[in-house]
Order: structure tokens, then C-alpha cells, then sequence
């Protein structure tokens, strides 16, 4: 029996009927092509699964009956806030994806001088449902139940002068502390600079803010691939890759 794992908006209840539109019931009518005989897992980021069965379809939708609910995979002792230089095109998509896929809490789009992605604000809308929508994907493949936040993108300095009770750290090749030797508890924020890296005056710009910097090692990794990394090495150390 196959299985699908979909994310939808709805509320989820065993024992009641939804009805699946939009993107969902395209996803598993069309591309799917589900059928009464496939096991359908739905997900609305309250931190379960909801197992449901294939009622009728109609048209542009789909009727499905909740059967149960499910404990859906462990969310990661330490929360991980990813503030990742606004990259490009698919590279940002990298990002967003694999750190989905390794429990990120949450995307922080930052702005800096090197950036090379410019916002415009008419094109910010589709841009953020569109890295919305990658996270989405990611947790459906992932087995995640609960949907880490994409914000609104800031500037570093907006977002230097926010959130200072978290521990804070920038990636910096050449750094004197391994990101290996930190000890993570609670929650951390990671910064990971663009394409062409973070300027010498932002670095100390943050490190003036309390920002630590640490090195993954003697490579310099590209942009798309620090993040993940790091996320790998914190996860580790924290025990999320223990059974």
C-alpha cells in the first residue's frame, strides 16, 4: 500500500470528513492519482499526523475521512533559527530545504551588503509563498508535522538589534572556534552570510552585537552548503541523531 503525506491549512479531527482543494487535491488527484486503495497522511503543522481515507472526488477536489491521529516524527531538543543571507534562485531553495529536512525552527531572510537578490515589494509576496511553499515540501518528505516559520526579511541591522536573548553565532571561515567544540542548549540563531560572504564591518559589526563567530572547518563552503552543514554538526552534538 502506498502512503502520501500532505500538508493542508484545515483543521484536523478523527472521525470527521475534509475536503481537500487547491494544490492538495491537485497533488493527489493528478499527480498522485490516489485511489480508495492508498493510505493518505495529513499534516497541519499542530504536531500530528492524521491518518485519512479516500472518500470521493469531485471536481478541483477531494473528500477524505480522518481516521486517527498520529504522533508524527520528534521535533529537535534545541531550536535552530537559520538567519541565512538572502541568496539566489535556487540556492535559497537549497537552503530552505535540507535545513527543513534536518529541523530547522526557523528562516530568517537577512539583507546584507553583498546580497545580490533585490526585493522589490511587489515581487516580495510571491517570493516568500514561494519559499513557504518549499518548506511545506520538505516537511511532507520529511516526516515533519510541524511547519518552520519563514519571516519577513530584515536587514542586519534590523535584525542585530532583535532577538538578543538567543545565543548568536555567524559562520566565519578561519574563525578560532570550531562550531564542533560549542556546547548548544535552548535555542540558537545561525547566521550564514550571501554569496560573496559578510563584509569585514558587518562581521564587526556583529561581533560588537554579541555575535560569535565559528568555523566549520578549513574549507570554504559555499552558501547553499554552510548552513546544512552546520545544522548536522549542531544536531549531532545535540543528540538529535541518536535513536
Amino acid at each position: 500500500m502506498r502512503i502520501h503525506r500532505v500538508h493542508t491549512h484545515l483543521a484536523l479531527e478523527p472521525g470527521k470528513e475534509v475536503t481537500i482543494e487547491g494544490r492538495a487535491a491537485h497533488y493527489l488527484g493528478r499527480v498522485l492519482r490516489v485511489t480508495a486503495n492508498d493510505r493518505i497522511v495529513l499534516f497541519n503543522g499542530d504536531g500530528h499526523d492524521y491518518v485519512a481515507e479516500w472518500v470521493r472526488a469531485g471536481k478541483g477536489e477531494i473528500v477524505l475521512s480522518l481516521t486517527s491521529r498520529l504522533p508524527a516524527v520528534r521535533e529537535p531538543g534545541i531550536e535552530i533559527t537559520v538567519v541565512q543571507a538572502i541568496s539566489r534562485g535556487e540556492r535559497m531553495d537549497q537552503t530552505l530545504q535540507k535545513c527543513t529536512e534536518l529541523g530547522a525552527n526557523c528562516f530568517q531572510p537577512l539583507l546584507s551588503e553583498r546580497v545580490e537578490v533585490k526585493l522589490r515589494a511587489d515581487k516580495l509576496a510571491k517570493r516568500m509563498e514561494h519559499w513557504r511553499g518549499v518548506v511545506v515540501s520538505a516537511c511532507e518528505q520529511s516526516g515533519r508535522a510541524v511547519v518552520p516559520e519563514v519571516r519577513q526579511p530584515l536587514e542586519l541591522h534590523e535584525w542585530l538589534t532583535a532577538n538578543q536573548d538567543d545565543a548568536r553565532l555567524v559562520l566565519v571561515p578561519g574563525a578560532e572556534m570550531p562550531l564542533s567544540r560549542i556546547e548548544f542548549t535552548g535555542s540558537v540563531q545561525l547566521v550564514v552570510g550571501p554569496e560573496g560572504g559578510f563584509s569585514d564591518s558587518e562581521i564587526r559589526q556583529m561581533a560588537l552585537h554579541g555575535v560569535r563567530g565559528a568555523s566549520l572547518g578549513p574549507r570554504i563552503l559555499r552558501t547553499e552548503t554552510a548552513a546544512p552543514a552546520a545544522l548536522a554538526v549542531i544536531q549531532a552534538l545535540a543528540g538529535d541523531f541518536t535513536p
